[in-house]
């Protein structure tokens, strides 16, 4: 075989789903070993964030030591653990070949996505729901990435805002769209538990990239659609 058939042969290879296959399995494996690596990370922490409630429950005043608080500082330190997990993970881990080419060029969107988080201020959650829209550029993602990348950034400490154009980043450098559009509505238990106890106030975010944010027509048929029963 000369060198002109080897690196036919090569090119070949190369343009087979065997080599793709590959190249997905070798991404899949070092992701698992990633995520292994960081499950690892947060067991040697533990110790430390256990430490800090049992110190947090004694300054309140309470008895640390007494049966419905024995093992609550780890139970805290393991949700709070959950609850930022966020940190550890990033739009490339979770996309798992889900995007695909689609001749698709109207807007898709995907509304009612519930969304819980932690507010950055006083470390109390704010809850509520994701509304994304976006119109293809020749690819489509899968569905349920779309509720994952919201849960990616919200499992941090968070301000509604940076959130918001979070998600819509988070889309837009994946996928590259002609447009992306995000709305974000939830209670903040920092103003309900504390502070003003205003019961009733809901906080409404936006965020809009290309197409969304140049053509008012395409921003209000997404926001028509978006809140529409």
């Amino acid at each position: 075989m000369n060198s002109h058939q080897v690196n036919d042969a090569v090119d070949e290879f190369h343009s087979t789903n065997g080599f793709s296959d590959l190249i997905s399995k070798k991404s899949a494996i070092h992701r698992k070993h990633e995520t292994s690596r960081k499950e690892e990370e947060d067991v040697t922490r533990l110790p430390a964030l256990e430490a800090a409630y049992t110190c947090i429950l004694r300054e309140l005043g309470e008895d640390v030591d007494r049966q419905g608080l024995l093992r609550t500082p780890l139970r805290a330190a393991k949700a709070m653990q959950f609850l930022t997990k966020g940190y550890h993970e990033n739009v490339d881990d979770i996309m798992n070949n889900a995007i695909f080419d689609e001749d698709h060029d109207e807007m898709v969107i995907v509304k009612d996505i519930d969304m819980f988080s932690l507010c950055e201020h006083h470390l109390v959650p704010f809850f509520g729901r994701v509304h994304i829209g976006y119109i293809p550029n020749k690819k489509v993602l899968g569905l349920s990435k779309l509720a994952r990348i919201v849960e990616i950034f919200s499992r941090r400490l968070q301000v509604q805002e940076r959130l918001t154009k979070q998600i819509a980043n988070g889309i837009a450098d994946t996928l590259q769209p002609l447009g992306v559009a995000v709305v974000v509505e939830a209670v903040h238990m920092c103003m309900v538990m504390r502070g003003v106890q205003k019961i009733n106030s809901r906080t409404v975010t936006s965020a809009m990239l290309g197409a969304y944010l140049s053509d008012p027509k395409t921003r209000e048929e997404f926001l028509t659609l978006s809140q529409r029963a």
